[in-house]
């Protein structure tokens, strides 16, 4: 069975993490499907045919600075992002628990809110921000990471409803396990149980991830917006 084929060609997109994991597979689906891609991350891409500003999506003045650079916008996929150790919330660093809920979700805000005003004068636009079944869910020991995808997927809703009036789309993705660079910030322990969890018994990978947002950011996803896409082997049950 082949994948389906997208023309993003004359489409700009903005990839948040894009440099590894998820973010990478995006950008490199965007790239080849003839989009201007700009990667923002801490670190530059080791892939070619995109360029890079160094940003940090939870400092209003680099996000900022970065969107100042550019002169249009019509794809943006909200996906930088970390998730901690796994800890309790009582043993959980104070400062590491605020910081988790900064990049994860004040970074989307931030972005949005630089990024959504060029979309507007344009008329259109896709926007899909990473969210992940912990969100739904709530993960143990993973309070920071579960509370502050439960936030973005909450800011998907509002936003999708506050642009409905336009031809800007905003849904999000609730990804379960994914095979990515990630997963190295959890025990392999942790890991296993969100594997034992998913009725398919594996990790989803990176480009089934990168192959449903391509769908979002296409001109076929037009009644759908402020909603949630799972991406969960069968775990999610709502």
């Amino acid at each position: 069975m082949s994948a389906p084929v997208y023309d993003y060609s004359g489409k700009a997109a903005v990839v948040t993490g894009g440099a590894s994991g998820i973010g990478q597979a995006i950008a490199e689906r965007l790239r080849d499907a003839g989009a201007s891609v700009q990667v923002w991350d801490l670190a530059p891409p080791a892939f070619d045919g995109v360029s890079f500003a160094k940003v940090d999506v939870s400092d209003p003045a680099q996000v900022k600075a970065a969107a100042d650079g550019l002169d249009r916008l019509d794809l943006l996929v909200n996906n930088a992002g970390f998730a901690g150790p796994a800890e309790s919330l009582v043993e959980f660093d104070p400062a590491l628990w605020r910081r988790i809920v900064d990049v994860n979700l004040v970074g989307v805000y931030e972005v949005c809110r630089n990024l959504v005003p060029l979309m507007m004068r344009a008329g259109s636009g896709r926007i899909v921000n990473m969210a992940s079944l912990a969100g739904k869910e709530g993960t143990p020991n993973a309070s920071a990471y579960s509370a502050a995808k439960a936030g973005v997927i909450a800011l998907t809703k509002s936003l999708g409803k506050e642009l409905a009036g336009t031809d800007i789309r905003v849904n999000s993705l609730a990804p379960a396990a994914i095979e990515s660079p990630i997963l190295a910030q959890m025990s392999a322990a942790h890991v296993q149980i969100m594997i034992d969890k998913s009725p398919l018994k594996r990790l989803g990978t990176v480009d089934e991830a990168a192959e449903m947002v391509l769908w979002m950011l296409s001109d076929a996803c037009t009644f759908s917006t402020g909603a949630v896409f799972d991406l969960s082997g069968g775990r999610a049950t709502y």
